[in-house]
C-alpha cells in the first residue's frame, strides 16, 4: 500500500473507532420479557434453566449493542474502497428474510407428498390416535409402583421392602391388565377401526400397533426407575427409604446386619423387580 491508501485506511479506522465508543441505547427490558413469553414453559424448568435463560439474554444483548454500533458506522461513514479495508471485521452480518422460491412449481408436488404420507403413516390413523389417548389417560400419572411412600413407614427390612415392592408390581400389571388392555382390544375390534387401511397394508399396521403399545409400556418402566433412582439425590433426601440394620457382635468381631453388599443387593433388585414387570 502506498502512503495515501495508508493515511486513508487510518483515518476511516480511528473515525469508525470514535463512532463506535459513543453511547447506544440499551434494549428495553419489554423485548427481552416479550422474546421470553415465545419460549415453552417446559424448557425454562430445571435446576440450570435460569443460567441458561441468563446467558441467552447476555447474548441477545450483545447482538443488539453490535448490530446497533454497526448502523451508526454505515449511517455517519462511507467506508473507502481502500485495499485490505475489506478485511475489517464490523460486526455480524445481518440476515435477510428469504421467500418461498417460486421459480418452480411446488404446489401438486405438494398435494401429492402429503396424499402419501396420510395413506402410508400409520400413526395419523385415528384409531392409533385414540390408542395414543387412551395410553396417555392411563399412564402419564401412573407408576409401577411408587415407593417414595415407604419413607413414612420408617425403618423396614430388605426383605420386606422386596416382598411389598413385588406385590405392588403384580397388582400394577393386574390392574392395566383389566383396565388398559381391555380397552385397546375392543378399539380394535370395531367396525371402523380399520377403515381406510388397505389389505396389503394389514400387517404393517399391526406392527405399528403392536410397537406404539410396546412404547407405551417401556415409557412406563422407565418413568418409574427414573422415580425410584431420584429417591437417592443427595441434595433431597425427603423420600429415602430407611432400611433396619443391626448392630452385632460375634467372635470378637462387630459389624452391620444385613452387611452393604446385601443392602446394596436390595436397592438394585427392587429396579430388577420394576423392570420386569409387564413382560
Amino acid at each position: 500500500m502506498n502512503s495515501e491508501q495508508k493515511q486513508i485506511r487510518n483515518n476511516y479506522l480511528f473515525m469508525k473507532k470514535c463512532v463506535e465508543s459513543n453511547p447506544v441505547v440499551p434494549i428495553q427490558q419489554e423485548w427481552l420479557i416479550s422474546m421470553l413469553t415465545l419460549v415453552p414453559q417446559s424448557l425454562m424448568e430445571g435446576k440450570d434453566r435460569e443460567k441458561l435463560v441468563e446467558e441467552l439474554l447476555n447474548e441477545i444483548t450483545n447482538d443488539y449493542e453490535m448490530s446497533m454500533k454497526r448502523y451508526m458506522v454505515r449511517s455517519v461513514l462511507i467506508k473507502p474502497e481502500v485495499k485490505l479495508l475489506e478485511y475489517e471485521k464490523e460486526g455480524p452480518l445481518p440476515v435477510e428474510p428469504e421467500g418461498l422460491d417460486f421459480s418452480r412449481p411446488w404446489h401438486k408436488s405438494f398435494i401429492q407428498a402429503r396424499k402419501q404420507i396420510f395413506e402410508n403413516l400409520h400413526i395419523l390413523h385415528p384409531t392409533l390416535r385414540i390408542l395414543l389417548e387412551i395410553g396417555y389417560r392411563m399412564f402419564s400419572k401412573l407408576l409401577v409402583v411408587d415407593v417414595s411412600c415407604f419413607r413414612s413407614r420408617g425403618p423396614v427390612e430388605c426383605e420386606s421392602l422386596q416382598n411389598d415392592v413385588s406385590i405392588k408390581c403384580l397388582k400394577t400389571e393386574e390392574k392395566i391388565l383389566n383396565t388398559w388392555y381391555p380397552r385397546v382390544i375392543n378399539l380394535f375390534t370395531r367396525k371402523e377401526a380399520l377403515e381406510g387401511v388397505k389389505p396389503d397394508q394389514m400387517d404393517s399396521f399391526y406392527n405399528c400397533v403392536t410397537t406404539l403399545m410396546s412404547n407405551q409400556l417401556k415409557e412406563l418402566l422407565k418413568r418409574t426407575v427414573e422415580a425410584y433412582v431420584k429417591l437417592f439425590d443427595l441434595e433431597d433426601q425427603r423420600w429415602l427409604p430407611l432400611f433396619r440394620m443391626e448392630l452385632t457382635f460375634d467372635d470378637e468381631k462387630m459389624d452391620f446386619y444385613p452387611s452393604f453388599p446385601d443392602l446394596e443387593d436390595t436397592i438394585l433388585c427392587i429396579i430388577t423387580l420394576i423392570a420386569q414387570t409387564l413382560q
